[in-house]
């Protein structure tokens, strides 16, 4: 069970604590989404872990009961080129710094492992495995980043996004080298900007 320290201490002065994590900072292609979540006071479901930890089937149950759950809960959709643009650290921040802004109605914001510049921030290491509000965001940036990748799956079969959702495995690296590059790869990352010089 998530020892939920800074929810317990906010709680227990009935105001609310919002969660932010990402999805996809490490894959070649697809978007990087983050997930703001904000439950309501006192909440309780121990099911909800860091999303790595569960299974795809338990991730995607838990995505419907968050969503039903939450006080608040919103997304930032980075696209590859943002990526390209920012690099994926500012893109990472710049997308959690303005969900933090997104409603006033809670009382600090955690992160996971991300400083923001704002007094009303606490980032935390591992907080997915520690704070219930981050691993329910983790929760609601991997599912829907995972379901997006899927819908990229149907447009480009040829890449299997549905198997790797873009990471940089073996299997994805060889379709990348059968078939070039399309317009969802983030061009600044070394794999994919490898593979451009090697066109010219």
């Amino acid at each position: 069970m998530l020892e939920n320290r800074y929810e317990k201490e906010y709680w227990s002065l009935d105001r609310y604590v919002m969660g932010i994590d990402e999805a996809g900072r490490g894959p070649l292609c697809g978007p990087l989404v983050v997930a703001c979540c904000v439950l309501p006071i006192n909440y309780q479901n121990e099911e909800i872990n860091d999303s790595k930890q569960l299974s795809e089937k338990k991730r995607e149950a838990l995505f419907k009961q968050i969503i039903k759950d939450a006080h608040h809960y919103e997304f930032r959709i980075v696209s590859p080129k943002q990526i390209d643009v920012l690099d994926i650290y500012h893109a990472t921040q710049k997308a959690m710094d303005e969900l933090s802004r997104s409603t006033s109605i809670h009382s600090v914001t955690l992160t996971d492992a991300m400083p923001l510049k704002r007094h009303d921030v606490i980032d935390i290491i591992k907080g997915d495995a520690k704070s219930v509000s981050i691993a329910a965001a983790s929760i609601l940036a991997k599912v829907l980043r995972d379901h997006i990748m899927l819908g990229y799956d149907v447009l480009y079969p040829e890449y299997e996004y549905r198997n790797h959702k873009g990471y940089g495995t073996k299997r994805h690296l060889e379709l990348m080298d059968q078939y070039g590059l399309n317009d969802i790869y983030r061009y600044s990352f070394k794999p994919c900007r490898d593979r451009q010089l090697k066109l010219f």
